[in-house]
């Protein structure tokens, strides 16, 4: 009985998107399953927006289309999933930009650090231009991205002292992405940067390995790391985005109904995504509080202080990298920065 409930509900939002006469049909959408890959535990907000893109695509569909989710590494790292989107063993994943720059080192833009200063200033980034061009990059690579959802600001833990002054990283030996941008930003604060997968940083911080690591609050607090941490300071050095990325072989396959079924769950879930990301990142602080971390803010003056240092690293990185993204990326920041 529920699930013939499930049905009825699924065949009248069908009918209210698709009106009489234009009703879908075997031929435009077929029945599917699509296996959603990514690293984060079931409590974090980009599952979250797995869920509702997972409703929004059974309802446009009709039922027709199922997505199954697959938290926490299950098919594999990052990396690993991309390689298996781009051979067509799996359908879709929400990696961070960051995981990328291999395939598309553009991509390294997103991850500049003290770019932006608030949410809607790295939504407007990610949504403009600049974000639509280095999507146009990724077919070439075997993939489709269809959005950015919010993964957040990025803050550093650490076991030794609170980061509240540019001083405070000297020394510090700290987990980062393997990517040259996060490498060189952080060398250039005097840290020792450490590059670890991601799988492997509770270990390490927990036999001490290294004495901290830099991820958004939401991504904190669902992997526990106040465990084995005890100072988090928002430094919020990167704002840090999920792409959703579907595998080029499969898209191919399916019928411009169903991409655009694809496309518009997509940015429909991203924003149920972002409201909810933003509200968790603010609640993840408190409840870091409350599980004995040390947090403190960083001033605006220091934050700027800290972006001096690490302009060096901008200039040299960017002056790399195509020079139509280069002057896009240029000309978008002076842009978002308006934005209150």
């Amino acid at each position: 009985m529920r699930h013939r409930f499930a049905e009825v509900c699924a065949l009248v939002l069908v009918f209210t998107m698709f009106p009489a006469g234009a009703s879908i049909s075997a031929e435009e959408v077929q029945r599917r399953t699509i296996r959603f890959g990514h690293l984060n535990n079931l409590d974090h907000p980009v599952s979250a927006g797995v869920k509702k893109f997972g409703e929004l695509v059974a309802a446009k569909s009709g039922g027709r289309i199922q997505v199954e989710e697959y938290p926490s590494n299950q098919l594999g790292t990052e990396q690993q999933q991309t390689q298996a989107l781009r051979g067509g063993t799996q359908e879709m994943q929400s990696p961070a930009t960051t995981s990328l720059v291999g395939l598309v080192k553009e991509l390294g833009v997103i991850d500049f650090p003290f770019a932006v200063d608030t949410y809607p200033q790295g939504f407007a980034l990610v949504d403009g231009p600049l974000g639509d061009a280095l999507i146009r990059r990724l077919p070439e690579k075997g993939l489709v991205a269809l959005a950015f959802w919010d993964l957040g600001f990025r803050n550093v833990t650490n076991n030794k002292r609170p980061v509240a002054r540019l001083e405070d990283f000297q020394g510090l030996k700290l987990r980062v992405i393997p990517n040259p941008v996060f490498m060189e930003t952080f060398k250039a604060l005097k840290a020792y940067p450490m590059p670890l997968s991601f799988r492997d940083l509770y270990t390490a911080l927990e036999i001490r390995a290294v004495d901290g690591q830099e991820n958004p609050f939401n991504v904190i607090r669902s992997n526990k790391l106040y465990e084995v941490q005890r100072f988090v300071s928002a430094t919020n050095h990167v704002y840090a985005s999920n792409i959703i990325l579907v595998s080029g072989i499969f898209w191919n396959k399916l019928s411009a109904t169903e991409q655009r079924i694809l496309r518009e769950a997509a940015l429909e879930a991203r924003d149920y995504q972002r409201k909810v990301s933003v509200a968790a990142a603010q609640s993840a602080v408190n409840d870091l509080k409350k599980a004995g971390m040390q947090y403190n803010d960083v001033t605006r003056d220091e934050q700027k202080r800290m972006r001096s240092a690490v302009q060096p690293v901008i200039d040299r990185l960017i002056s790399t990298y195509d020079p139509e993204i280069r002057d896009l990326y240029r000309s978008e920041i002076a842009r978002v920065l308006r934005i209150q």
